[in-house]
């Protein structure tokens, strides 16, 4: 496992990025955010403390919510000509892996099925910061970016230790501009990743205690109307939750998640409370009871309002097959506690239809 990045953490923490930047050496950086950051501001107060900072830098947000390896090639084209020393992830989980996969292809070279897996790049990486702005990533936490393939639609996880972020910086503040469903998507997100990670067959103690700090946060917080101190809880929550995933992975649920999002564009946190309660279930984990006594209830509850049937999101029972096969390819399955295959996959795909 490798120790998660340090964290610069608290309400303005944004405006201390020039400093930070500075001090680790940054001189001409590529911040790499969605399109929201700049409608709520976020991407002007970055380049703005950058900038009084001494540090020259250039935004770019050609990416969608699940960046693909086209994508990252286009990243890195815009990239080469600017000369950059150093990144920035600004904004969801998309920002952050997709800083992480312009890097990649970047200083590597090749393409980002190239480093599909772990430890496959052979030259050093530019230092980056990783700058949540939402209340479910944990990808700050994490050495791996999770880029989907655009011809077969499988998420690739390219990890390399050299790949996590130099500082992950986590300002509450900047979660306020989250409009009520992506803080309901991203914190249900965060919540699975504590309750998967809590029990696949890599779990270690270390990662249990990250979970289990991770769900203490989440889960006292997810249902709390937005604040400050509660958005708070729900960051810090999916840090501790991405250093959970960082040593022991995730399971089934994101498994069949990832097939949802692809073929349907279904949000991937929406997805994740579509499949959860029903993947708690075929699970049946003693381990589930020490983060409550029935937790599959209890997570369906908190997706009331969030997740719908499946057949009420344009699936059909005939598609369930493939999304199946689709589901067994994924990287997520392989640590699941209980066995996962195609034929588990469409067993519970059908649970959720």
């Amino acid at each position: 496992m490798n120790p998660p990045p340090p964290l610069l953490y608290g309400p303005g923490a944004l405006a201390q990025v020039g400093d930070l930047a500075r001090r680790l050496g940054f001189r001409r950086t590529l911040i790499v955010a969605d399109h929201g950051m700049e409608q709520a501001g976020h991407i002007g107060a970055l380049v703005a403390t950058l900038s009084t900072a001494g540090v020259e830098c250039t935004p770019w947000s050609g990416f969608s919510a699940n960046p693909d390896s086209a994508m990252i090639e286009h990243g890195r084209a815009f990239a080469a000509q600017l000369g950059i020393d150093s990144l920035i992830g600004l904004g969801g989980g998309s920002s952050l892996d997709a800083a992480k996969g312009i890097n990649f292809v970047l200083t590597n070279g090749g393409t980002m099925k190239d480093y599909w897996g772990y430890g496959k790049a052979t030259q050093p990486l530019l230092p980056m910061l990783g700058i949540p702005a939402t209340t479910g990533t944990g990808s700050e936490a994490q050495s791996y970016a999770l880029i989907s393939d655009p011809e077969t639609h499988v998420k690739m996880a390219c990890g390399d230790p050299m790949a996590s972020f130099r500082y992950a910086v986590l300002d509450p503040l900047l979660t306020l501009s989250q409009p009520p469903a992506v803080r309901a998507a991203a914190g249900y997100d965060a919540l699975s990743h504590a309750v998967e990670s809590y029990v696949t067959t890599k779990r270690t103690q270390a990662s249990q205690l990250f979970a289990r700090q991770a769900w203490g946060l989440l889960h006292a917080s997810y249902a709390a109307p937005a604040s400050l101190e509660s958005n708070a809880n729900l960051q810090l929550g999916a840090w501790f939750a991405g250093c959970a995933i960082e040593a022991s992975m995730l399971g089934a649920a994101h498994a069949c998640a990832n097939p949802l999002t692809a073929r349907y564009g279904i949000t991937h946190g929406v997805a994740i409370a579509i499949m959860l309660p029903h993947v708690v279930r075929w699970n049946a984990c003693p381990e589930y009871a020490d983060l409550h006594p029935d937790l599959a209830s209890y997570l369906a509850a908190l997706a009331t309002g969030l997740a719908l049937p499946l057949r009420e999101c344009g699936v059909t029972m005939e598609v369930l097959p493939e999304l199946a096969h689709d589901a067994a390819q994924q990287w997520t399955g392989r640590h699941n506690p209980r066995p996962f295959d195609a034929a588990a996959a469409l067993e519970l795909y059908q649970c959720a239809y």
